[in-house]
């Protein structure tokens, strides 16, 4: 089997690991080496922003989780060749597709500020009572992008906020609001087709003649996919409307994903959001669509283990029912068998796989954090221009950073509309728009400190490892670093329905 097929395996084994950076996050440091220790602990694939200039620095993690995947398993780590890349889409106005923003200037001065402190991406900071120059805005927000130490700058760091909304009810003064944008196919897909392996779409029901305008400029490139995703949230039409769109798709599309976007954006607040995830899992499970069916949207370290109890997992039945068939690879390589899900309709529905988003991105904080700090700081010696081996301590070739670094994310204001006509579509207009300065910050990849890289790639492999496996881990028995639990979860102030032990249902 070629190594481009590994992921499709792992689809077709009820294995399938993948890490969500965000469709909306574009903090360039932190994607990178969210991407690098993932990419290094096994994930199958990549989630990233439809930006270029992120797709850049999701492509230079993964090229460095090439280089260090020697390394990698002589601690243990079975990281994937080739894990696939994938752009996120919208059709319309969608939570994922949004970024705060609010006026500083508004703020009460005795305000106790619980935006700040409930914002799980610190994408909201205040300037220092001490500061007395005002940096310009966009120099302030360019600071602010990528250290947050700017004394001078308020407000939402574009960059670092992914939409989750957590701030929104939670201002005294009412005086956040949600500013969405559309994702333009027609302007990404040129520039970034080369690049990835997939594409996902997000939608909601009613919304199909928006779908199929989506999907028209994706068509084109979908021979050179791998994979086309599609995320719904709940809604008391869904499995008609789902079954419109693999009627729409089908044509064209290569190997099919349902993401059953339970709770999106909560993984993180408390382990009972999963359970709307796994529920909308099982009804589109029930629903036999052709394809597979991933859970999203409420995941974390919660998912897994209540995925066995229900026994939804292949990987489980396997264990008590005879050996599955076996099919043929994909034509890159048919010597070798790997084995077919089993057939939507069977007593056998599993689902594929699981993404994780905000979880994943806050499992790894606290050590993203420590790395920023090192670099902004210099507390660790400055880092050279070329990757370090980890294993013999050299130095790998340079990483190209030679990728076009512009956004082609559109705002939009609300309520979102859309022209039928986007030759006047500008790219550069949008506020999220990078320079390449971001990605040159080399004093803030991971794999300049060896400490931290292992530690992230431990937290890592210890979500990855509970779908992948069933017995202990070969991280654990070689002896290196591996957390005997993950975090525990307890529930926001403002989702206290999410607080539900490991118990409930």
């Amino acid at each position: 089997m070629s190594n481009l097929d590994y992921p499709l395996q792992s689809l077709k084994e009820g294995r399938w690991f993948k890490l969500i950076c965000g469709a909306s996050f574009q903090h360039l440091p932190a994607i990178r080496n969210l991407v690098l220790a993932y990419g290094l602990a096994g994930a199958d694939c990549i989630d990233v922003a439809a930006d270029p200039a992120v797709v850049c620095a999701a492509r230079d993690a993964l090229q460095a989780v090439r280089q260090m995947a020697a390394a990698a398993r002589s601690h243990g780590y079975a990281p994937h060749p080739s894990p696939w890349l994938m752009i996120s889409l919208n059709d319309g106005d969608d939570p994922h597709f949004r970024k705060a923003v609010f006026d500083p200037a508004q703020c009460p001065t005795d305000c106790p500020r619980p935006c700040e402190a409930v914002c799980p991406a610190d994408a909201i900071v205040f300037a220092s009572p001490h500061a007395t120059t005002a940096e310009p805005a966009a120099e302030a927000q360019a600071t602010a992008g990528t250290h947050r130490d700017n004394p001078t700058f308020s407000g939402v760091i574009e960059s670092r906020c992914y939409g989750c909304g957590r701030c929104l009810p939670i201002c005294p003064i009412q005086a956040i609001a949600p500013q969405s944008y559309w994702a333009n196919p027609a302007a990404v897909m040129p520039q970034v087709i080369d690049q990835i392996d997939a594409v996902e779409i997000h939608t909601q029901v009613g919304r199909l003649a928006d779908f199929q305008r989506v999907w028209g400029a994706i068509a084109p490139y979908s021979h050179q996919l791998k994979l086309i995703a599609i995320s719904c949230t709940d809604h008391p039409d869904l499995l008609d409307y789902l079954r419109a769109l693999h009627d729409l798709v089908s044509p064209l599309a290569p190997t099919v994903i349902w993401q059953t976007d339970g709770r999106p954006m909560s993984g993180d607040i408390g382990v009972g959001t999963t359970h709307a995830a796994i529920k909308l899992g099982q009804r589109v499970l029930a629903a036999n669509l052709p394809g597979f069916v991933q859970l999203a949207g409420g995941t974390n370290h919660h998912t897994v283990p209540k995925l066995r109890t229900l026994g939804l997992l292949q990987s489980d039945l396997a264990k008590t029912t005879s050996p599955l068939p076996m099919a043929t690879a994909s034509s890159a390589d048919t010597s070798t068998p790997i084995p077919t899900p089993p057939q939507r309709g069977s007593s056998l529905q599993t689902l594929a796989g699981v993404a994780y988003g905000s979880y994943a991105r806050t499992l790894l904080a606290p050590v993203l954090t420590e790395l920023e700090a090192r670099a902004t700081q210099a507390i660790a010696p400055q880092v050279v221009d070329t990757p370090v081996d980890m294993k013999k301590g050299d130095r790998s070739p340079p990483l190209p950073l030679n990728r076009p670094l512009t956004t082609l994310a559109q705002p939009v204001a609300q309520p979102m509309t859309h022209s039928t006509d986007h030759s006047t579509d500008h790219p550069t207009d949008h506020p999220m728009t990078h320079s390449a300065a971001h990605l040159s910050a080399k004093s803030h990849h991971l794999e300049a400190h060896p400490a931290l890289l292992w530690q992230a790639i431990a937290l890592a492999h210890g979500l990855i490892a509970p779908l992948k496996h069933s017995e202990q881990t070969a991280a654990q028995a070689a002896g290196f670093p591996y957390p005997s639990s993950l975090p525990s979860l307890s529930a926001d102030p403002i989702y206290p329905e999410f607080a539900h032990d490991a118990h409930d249902s």
